[in-house]
């Protein structure tokens, strides 16, 4: 008889937790992001491995910043461990500087940043979640146009080779609602070079190494399900 005031006790406990579990909203294990985001590169030479065209002494490049739509997709494997990629493609140019300050040298190179990142997010009972997240990218580049500077010096097509890299990441994401919706700040640093090739015909005139290395800044609406 001792023992029924310590079961009924155990069983109370136990609808009780269960009561508050279930009322506690369950987060879905998909979020998805529309984010406005800032694309800011480097694109400075690294080193010149062809040159026939005789390139001054102190030239240097730098590629245009870019402002773009973008969608990230993340999927949830824990509360605290997620992976996602990103969907977008971004327009740049590259033009003179130092030495070649004001040259026009590549036109409209649209840029496709490839990438999965592996996500912990801190849990810390608030509707604030900061993360840290980091992984491979590969940087698929087309449609690069020879430019003005570039071809009175006689180049007639101009290639930027596609290149593997690494990003890191951080951000924070706010929970607005029970209902899934949310806002988002992100932000990624890509390590990733690529290799600009100027053709006269079909004569190399000059081959440069570029650091890209963007910086990719974002921030929009989340809705997890």
């Amino acid at each position: 008889m001792k023992s029924l005031p310590i079961k009924f006790a155990l069983a109370s406990l136990l609808a009780a937790t269960a009561s508050v579990a279930s009322a506690e909203p369950v987060e879905g294990k998909i979020q998805v992001k529309l984010f406005g985001t800032a694309i800011l590169p480097d694109g400075k030479i690294t080193s010149v491995v062809t040159d026939r065209i005789g390139l001054p002494a102190g030239a240097q490049s730098q590629a245009s910043n870019s402002f773009v739509p973008t969608i990230a997709a993340e999927y949830f494997l824990s509360p605290n461990l997620s992976i996602e990629t990103i969907c977008c493609i971004t327009p740049h140019d590259v033009n003179g500087a130092g030495s070649l300050s004001g040259a026009k040298l590549v036109n409209n190179a649209i840029i496709l940043p490839a990438t999965v990142t592996v996500k912990y997010h801190l849990a810390n009972g608030s509707a604030i979640k900061p993360y840290v997240g980091a992984g491979p990218t590969r940087f698929f580049i087309f449609s690069e146009g020879v430019g003005a500077t570039a071809r009175t010096l006689g180049a007639t097509a101009v290639n930027l080779k596609d290149d593997f890299g690494f990003a890191l990441q951080a951000g924070t994401d706010i929970k607005l609602n029970d209902r899934g919706l949310g806002l988002s700040i992100d932000a990624k640093r890509y390590f990733v070079d690529t290799t600009a090739v100027f053709r006269a015909g079909t004569t190399t005139v000059l081959e440069t190494r570029h650091k890209l290395d963007p910086w990719v800044l974002s921030a929009g609406l989340t809705y997890r399900f």
